[in-house]
């Protein structure tokens, strides 16, 4: 294989990014142990195989796009934001991303498929929904300001968390549903961020997300008030008996989320000065559902 094939099949499912889908599966699988319910590894680990090729999936799909709309070509890239690079070089290439996008949506579909066999029809309507926003993402999506905040939450907090849940225990829970509150509020918060830099390239293709919308410096109090979210419901889960007192423990990621906040509102305007807060923001992002899960796995 040569180095350019190599780069443009592995390049545009940005490998670098996809620590998330564990930390959300891990999540997933904590509320489930939690519940009660016993963690088949067989089970785990296919539910982990589907969960990593739908990100691989919408993130390739997401370069093919950008790459055939010119937005790659107009992107001020950072380490955290403006696709991986790598159709830009080889833009001839771009096919190898949309088969990337199309197989490993396929292999997402079959995993599945395998556990609405077993599970029931109850599993359908997350499957589903999870598949529309891969699929439709950057091409409509995008366009839309709200549904651009939500979708990627809703796929990595309440469709893969408590999807991941019922595929281990075969059921729905309180717990599953607002441990996923957790992601559904901070993975939102990333993509937001992420969109500061992109503001006048998105505005040239059509993109209409809240960065453009409402501008960077009134994105950042939205961007708060999700942040905000994602602590309230710890709390709030502790107060109902969803989630355990060692649940708290995903509030020590506070520590880096306060002067993250501060770096951000200071340099909203600022491409340079505001990407070592993107970074931090990722490590937010990551660092508090684990602490979450663990929190749960400790209470099992």
């Amino acid at each position: 294989m040569s180095n350019t094939l190599r780069a443009v099949i592995f390049g545009p499912m940005r490998l670098p990014f996809l620590i998330l889908t564990p930390a959300c599966v891990m999540l997933g699988a904590a509320t489930a142990a939690w519940s009660g319910s016993e963690l088949k590894l067989y089970y785990l680990a296919l539910t982990f195989a589907g969960a990593l090729a739908a990100h691989i999936s919408v993130n390739a799909l997401n370069e093919y796009d950008d790459c055939k709309s010119g937005l790659d070509f107009n992107t001020q890239r950072t380490p955290f934001s403006g696709g991986s690079g790598t159709l830009p070089q080889s833009p001839d290439k771009a096919h190898v991303a949309l088969i990337t996008g199309l197989c490993s949506l396929v292999v997402t579909a079959i995993v599945g498929l395998y556990f609405l066999s077993i599970r029931g029809l109850w599993l359908l309507p997350v499957g589903l929904v999870g598949l529309v926003i891969i699929v439709v993402y950057t091409k409509w999506i995008t366009k839309n300001a709200v549904f651009c905040l939500v979708a990627p939450g809703l796929g990595f907090g309440p469709l893969m968390v408590m999807g991941t849940d019922f595929a281990l225990s075969g059921s729905y829970s309180w717990t599953s549903f607002v441990a996923s509150l957790v992601p559904f509020f901070l993975v939102s918060n990333l993509l937001l961020l992420n969109q500061f830099p992109d503001v006048e390239a998105d505005r040239g293709v059509g993109r209409h997300h809240f960065p453009i919308a409402i501008g960077r410096e009134a994105s950042v109090r939205l961007y708060v008030l999700f942040l905000a979210g994602a602590y309230l419901a710890v709390i709030f889960g502790y107060i109902s008996g969803c989630l355990p007192l060692a649940g708290f423990l995903a509030l020590g990621s506070l520590i880096i989320a306060v002067p993250t906040v501060k770096g951000i509102a200071r340099f909203a305007e600022d491409m340079d000065s505001l990407i070592p807060y993107m970074g931090r923001n990722v490590v937010v992002i990551i660092l508090t559902p684990v602490l979450l899960a663990i929190g749960l796995f400790i209470s099992s």
